[in-house]
């Protein structure tokens, strides 16, 4: 689905799309959004930022407390804490304005690729913390204390490239590089605001993790140990 409400941005890249294989929907604004999101299957959105209703941080937060489906953000916003706070509420990534529709293309590839792929070959179900979190990374289900959270693409692959190799100290770049992939267009803070928003989800108190540790001058790592 794209969601954009200059119509000439829309026409074109929805056509481009349809040419390359891809039933497209498309959408003007941030209401004709979610309903079409709640009416079809969409595996994946390309969003605005700047919509004439809702702003697109919230289109894309109602869509994460719904789905998994990659999101990937449409801006010609620059600053940095602009586009920090659209990872936060949930968004995979960005493509700022303008942009190439080949390099729309090949990010899309890769998202889908990504939201197909196993992100590593894990055990069906992890346990953790006597029984506090739970990761079924084959079904794409997480709970919480009993209550199942709802991890975006990009928050299922850091968490399993920690959960694989626990108290390894993984660098920005190395998460760039494991769960985030070639096709990352963005800076360090992008990566601090995914771990802010998984700890959110995963940790009783995200200010002092359980799980997702801050390695101070290096990195994160996974501190938590498998229930047997």
């Amino acid at each position: 689905m794209v969601v954009d409400d200059e119509a000439f941005l829309l026409d074109g890249v929805a056509s481009y799309l349809r040419t390359h294989g891809y039933h497209v929907l498309t959408a003007g604004t941030g209401a004709e959004a979610l309903a079409a999101f709640a009416r079809e299957a969409v595996d994946l959105v390309l969003l605005d930022l700047m919509l004439p209703d809702i702003p697109g941080e919230d289109v894309c937060r109602r869509i994460r407390a719904k789905s998994r489906a990659p999101v990937v953000m449409l801006t010609a916003k620059v600053a940095e804490d602009e586009i920090v706070e659209g990872l936060s509420v949930g968004a995979d990534g960005y493509i700022t304005k303008p942009f190439g529709l080949k390099e729309l293309l090949a990010r899309i590839e890769a998202l889908l690729r990504r939201a197909a792929d196993d992100a590593v070959p894990l055990a069906a179900t992890y346990v953790f913390g006597d029984g506090d979190l739970r990761a079924d990374f084959g079904r794409g289900v997480f709970t919480k204390q009993g209550a199942e959270v709802r991890l975006t693409a990009t928050e299922q692959r850091i968490l399993a490239a920690m959960v694989k190799h626990p108290g390894t100290v993984f660098t920005r770049d190395d998460l760039i590089e494991t769960a985030l992939g070639d096709d990352f267009d963005g800076f360090d803070r992008s990566v601090d605001a995914h771990i802010k928003n998984l700890r959110r989800k995963i940790e009783t108190d995200p200010r002092r993790p359980r799980y997702v540790l801050t390695v101070h001058g290096l990195g994160y790592k996974f501190a938590g140990e498998v229930l047997t």
